[in-house]
């Protein structure tokens, strides 16, 4: 019997992670060699368009990369905009604030993102809601993800309010494909270990059928 997917397989989250670390590696180096928040702009947005270019040209859609090339565009305008270097990250620091709060919110009135998330990929769009092991695996392996967001809020505060921005610049960087990569791998055990035996896995809701 095939061993069913995992979630990094499902959700292709270790590439994209990768991917987002690529601009702040342009920021850091543009800013560090030339000490201008213009050349670490520069070098952010050329890492970013190598990275759109590179999945373009391997055939991936383009609106995914696009939102990435686009979320550069706005961090280095805000940064270019305040004169201050740290706040190239800002938004980061922000999305994942707002992260926190959205995913909380999600399992608390049962609609757990991750189930809408792996069931949108899977194309089940919310049937896997009417699966009662199923929505609790997904609301269970949700707080994973909210741990990640609060690892991420809790580096990223206190470093930007010091205007550490070469320690910022590190953090995105170790916090991103690691972190996304242990989130996939302890998220998805806790699906397992959620699941009881027998279950057919995610790609087939168990709902029972009205008498």
């Amino acid at each position: 019997m095939a061993q069913p997917e995992s979630l990094a397989e499902l959700l292709n989250g270790r590439r994209a992670a990768v991917d987002a670390s690529w601009p702040a590696v342009g920021y850091l180096a543009g800013w560090l060699l030339f000490h201008s928040i213009g050349a670490g702009a520069a070098g952010a947005l050329i890492c970013a368009l190598g990275v759109v270019a590179w999945r373009l040209r391997r055939g991936d859609k383009p609106r995914a990369v696009l939102i990435g090339l686009l979320g550069v565009c706005v961090a280095a305008l805000i940064a270019l905009h305040t004169g201050k270097a740290e706040d190239f990250f800002l938004l980061q620091l922000l999305s994942n604030g707002a992260s926190v709060l959205v995913w909380v919110l999600s399992i608390v009135v049962r609609w757990p993102l991750l189930g809408l998330v792996v069931g949108a990929v899977l194309g089940q769009r919310t049937r896997w809601r009417r699966d009662p092991e199923l929505l609790k695996a997904y609301s269970r392996a949700s707080w994973v993800w909210v741990l990640q967001y609060v690892i991420r809020v809790a580096v990223f505060l206190p470093l930007y309010a010091a205007g550490q921005t070469g320690a910022l610049a590190g953090a995105r960087i170790v916090l991103s494909w690691p972190l996304v990569a242990a989130c996939l791998a302890v998220s998805w055990w806790v699906i397992q270990r959620t699941l009881p035996a027998g279950h057919p896995g995610l790609r087939h809701p168990v709902v029972e059928q009205p008498a």
